[in-house]
C-alpha cells in the first residue's frame, strides 16, 4: 500500500540511512544550483568538456543551467507536461543544452506516469509512488539507448530525480552502463530502508563511493575507469 510520509518520519529515515551508509565526505565537492534543485559534484567536473545527463527537470533546472554556464554539455530529460513547459521557458540558447521529453527506464516502451497527491506538485511517477489514479502516458528508454540516439560516446555526470524509477534505472546502469564519474540520485520516498541500502551497495560493488548525502539526494563518485 502506498502512503504519504510525514516530514518528521522523512527526517528520521534520512538520518538512519546516513548513519547506516556512512558517506565518505570528499573535500573536492562543490554544490551548484538552487537551494531546492542543487547537487554536489566533484569541482573539476563543473568545467568545459563535461557531458551531463539530467533526468527529472520538474520546475527547477538550476543545476542543469549552472552546468551550462560552466561550459558543460547538458541534456535534460523529462516527459511531464509542466516540466516541458518550464524547460521551454527557461532553456538557454546555444549548443550546450538539449532537452528530450522522454523518461528513463530499463526498456524502450510507453509507461503511465501517475500524478502526485498534492495537485500543486509537478513530478509524476512511473511506479505510482503515491498510489494515485490520474496519469498521462509517455515514452521511456534506457540511458544507453539514449546515448546512442544522441550520438554521445560518454557521460561524465548523471543526475536523476525520477520519482521511484531510480531503482530500475540504477540496476540497468550497473549491468550495462553507462557508468559516469559522478552519479547524483534522489531516492524518493516512501521506500523500505533495505531497498535503498541494497541499491547503494550495488553501486559500491560497481566501483562507486558514496561521497555525500543531503536529505535523500545522494552523490556517488567513481574515480577509476
Amino acid at each position: 500500500m502506498h502512503i504519504v510520509v510525514s516530514n518528521a518520519r522523512l527526517h528520521i529515515v534520512s538520518r538512519a540511512l546516513r548513519a547506516l551508509l556512512r558517506p565518505v565526505g570528499r573535500a573536492d565537492l562543490v554544490r551548484i544550483g538552487s537551494e531546492y534543485g542543487g547537487w554536489w559534484i566533484p569541482k573539476d567536473l563543473a568545467a568545459p568538456g563535461t557531458v551531463a545527463y539530467c533526468a527529472g527537470a520538474g520546475e527547477d533546472i538550476t543545476f542543469d543551467l549552472a552546468l551550462v554556464e560552466r561550459g558543460c554539455q547538458v541534456t535534460t530529460f523529462d516527459p511531464t507536461p509542466r516540466a516541458i513547459a518550464h524547460v521551454e521557458a527557461n532553456a538557454p540558447s546555444g549548443n550546450d543544452f538539449r532537452f528530450v521529453p522522454v523518461g528513463w527506464w530499463n526498456e524502450d516502451t510507453i509507461l503511465r506516469f501517475y500524478a502526485p497527491r498534492i495537485p500543486e506538485h509537478v513530478s509524476h511517477s512511473a511506479v505510482n509512488l503515491q498510489g494515485t489514479t490520474d496519469f498521462f502516458t509517455a515514452p521511456v528508454k534506457p540511458v544507453r539507448q539514449l546515448m546512442t540516439e544522441l550520438g554521445d560516446e560518454r557521460v561524465d555526470i548523471i543526475k536523476m530525480d525520477i520519482e521511484g524509477a531510480e531503482y530500475v534505472v540504477l540496476g540497468q546502469l550497473a549491468r550495462g552502463g553507462p557508468l559516469p564519474r559522478a552519479l547524483c540520485v534522489e531516492f524518493d520516498q516512501p521506500q523500505p530502508l533495505r531497498r535503498t541500502m541494497s541499491a547503494v551497495e550495488t553501486l559500491r560493488r560497481t566501483g562507486y563511493e558514496l561521497a555525500h548525502i543531503e536529505f535523500f539526494d545522494y552523490t556517488f563518485v567513481r574515480d577509476s575507469p
